[in-house]
Protein backbone atom coordinates (compact mmCIF):
# COMPACT_ATOMS: atom_id res chain seq x y z
CA UNK A 1 0.00 0.00 0.00
CA UNK A 2 2.89 2.44 0.70
CA UNK A 3 4.45 2.05 -3.10
CA UNK A 4 0.70 2.82 -4.53
CA UNK A 5 0.97 5.59 -2.24
CA UNK A 6 4.06 6.56 -2.92
CA UNK A 7 3.52 6.57 -7.01
CA UNK A 8 0.07 8.54 -6.16
CA UNK A 9 2.24 11.53 -4.19
CA UNK A 10 4.78 11.61 -6.80
CA UNK A 11 2.30 11.29 -10.01
CA UNK A 12 0.78 14.23 -8.82
CA UNK A 13 3.91 16.19 -7.77
CA UNK A 14 5.39 15.90 -11.55
CA UNK A 15 2.34 17.02 -13.02
CA UNK A 16 1.81 19.76 -10.59
CA UNK A 17 5.74 20.53 -11.18
CA UNK A 18 7.62 19.11 -13.93
CA UNK A 19 4.77 19.33 -17.22
CA UNK A 20 4.19 22.63 -19.23
CA UNK A 21 -0.07 23.14 -19.53
CA UNK A 22 -1.09 24.60 -22.36
CA UNK A 23 -2.75 28.23 -21.89
CA UNK A 24 -6.49 28.46 -22.86
CA UNK A 25 -6.28 29.88 -26.60
CA UNK A 26 -2.81 27.22 -27.10
CA UNK A 27 -5.80 24.62 -26.26
CA UNK A 28 -8.00 26.03 -28.29
CA UNK A 29 -6.06 26.68 -31.19
CA UNK A 30 -5.20 23.04 -31.04
CA UNK A 31 -8.91 22.34 -30.74
CA UNK A 32 -9.30 23.91 -34.60
CA UNK A 33 -6.49 22.29 -35.74
CA UNK A 34 -7.48 18.85 -34.85
CA UNK A 35 -11.03 19.26 -36.02
CA UNK A 36 -10.20 20.71 -39.17
CA UNK A 37 -7.40 17.87 -39.73
CA UNK A 38 -9.94 15.40 -39.07
CA UNK A 39 -12.74 17.09 -41.62
CA UNK A 40 -10.13 17.14 -44.45
CA UNK A 41 -9.28 13.00 -43.48
CA UNK A 42 -12.92 12.26 -43.45
CA UNK A 43 -13.63 14.13 -46.53
CA UNK A 44 -10.45 12.32 -48.59
CA UNK A 45 -11.63 8.55 -47.76
CA UNK A 46 -14.82 9.96 -48.36
CA UNK A 47 -13.79 10.50 -51.96
CA UNK A 48 -11.75 7.80 -51.71
CA UNK A 49 -14.30 5.26 -50.93
CA UNK A 50 -16.92 6.89 -53.97
CA UNK A 51 -14.35 6.30 -56.36
CA UNK A 52 -13.63 2.74 -55.49
CA UNK A 53 -16.87 1.73 -55.24
CA UNK A 54 -17.79 3.43 -58.76
CA UNK A 55 -14.54 1.65 -59.82
CA UNK A 56 -15.92 -1.79 -58.76
CA UNK A 57 -19.42 -1.14 -59.96
CA UNK A 58 -17.62 -0.65 -63.43
CA UNK A 59 -15.66 -3.81 -63.16
CA UNK A 60 -18.77 -5.64 -61.95
CA UNK A 61 -20.96 -4.65 -65.02
CA UNK A 62 -18.50 -6.06 -67.65
CA UNK A 63 -18.98 -9.26 -65.92
CA UNK A 64 -22.45 -9.73 -65.31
Amino acid sequence: MKKIKLYLQEAYTELKEKVTWPTWKELQASAVVVMVASFIIALVVSLMDFAFSNVMHGIYSLFY
